[in-house]
């Protein structure tokens, strides 16, 4: 088995946790980096849920891709398996994406499962600006998530302008 890439368009892509041997921008066709699963744990709790991001079906979405080494392919999946799908919000799919060099490839993302109870659906700046606002989990405030996302993209120049709005709007 050779290489592989995997795609980032969140924590990711500035905490990949992984052995890679090269870094590309690229950009998934298809799916939108949305605020659209609900958080119990992390940045909320069942009685107040937060919101945290998922790629979600519509749009496309600027992030990272990494090249992983063929060798390493068990213990990069094992990892991001363990890290990505605990409550099996996400479904993992190999989909094409266009490198920033204008060639295609195809990498592994993790994209968010509709029919799962912790899909919020796709909501409008304001609506997840709500939601958003006094969750807080384990991880911390809810707010303070959206806020350092969107400090992450903008220091790779990275445009989200829908995430950028709800985070002015939290602000």
């Amino acid at each position: 088995m050779g290489d592989f890439w995997v795609f980032g368009y969140g924590s990711l892509m500035w905490r990949p946790g992984f052995a890679h041997v090269e870094t590309q921008r690229a950009r998934l066709h298809g799916y939108r980096r949305a605020l659209c699963v609900r958080s119990f744990v992390h940045r909320g709790t069942p009685a107040r849920p937060g919101l945290v991001l998922g790629l979600d079906r519509g749009g496309s979405c600027v992030g990272l891709a990494f090249r992983v080494p063929g060798d390493l392919r068990e213990e990069v999946l094992d990892y991001l398996r363990a890290r990505e799908l605990v409550t099996h919000v996400y479904l993992e799919r190999v989909l094409p994406v266009t490198f920033a060099s204008g060639t295609r490839g195809d990498a592994l993302c993790y994209v968010v499962d509709r029919a799962h109870d912790q899909y919020a659906g796709r909501l409008d700046a304001a609506h997840a600006a709500e939601a958003v606002c006094g969750a807080v989990g384990q991880s911390g405030p809810n707010e303070d998530y959206v806020l350092n996302t969107v400090e992450h993209l903008e220091a790779l120049g990275i445009r989200d302008h829908w995430l950028e709005e709800v985070a002015r709007r939290i602000r």
